[in-house]
């Protein structure tokens, strides 16, 4: 469980430091995302995931 706090500390750590030093590159960002199809957001978003998850599976073991 503290592994899991621990992990969800860090993301938001390095999403607020990415807000923090590029604001207006992030807004620009979510800005050119709103034109991505919604299957090519979901295929990326799969990959990520399952890239992820791969990561912690093999640290962990």
């Amino acid at each position: 469980m503290t592994d899991l706090i621990t992990a969800l500390g860090l993301l938001l750590f390095l999403e607020g430091l990415l807000v923090a030093m590029f604001p207006s590159r992030i807004k620009n960002m979510l800005k050119s995302i709103e034109k991505i199809p919604n299957n090519k957001l979901r295929i990326s978003g799969t990959f990520f995931l399952i890239m992820g998850f791969l990561i912690v599976w093999y640290i962990r073991n």
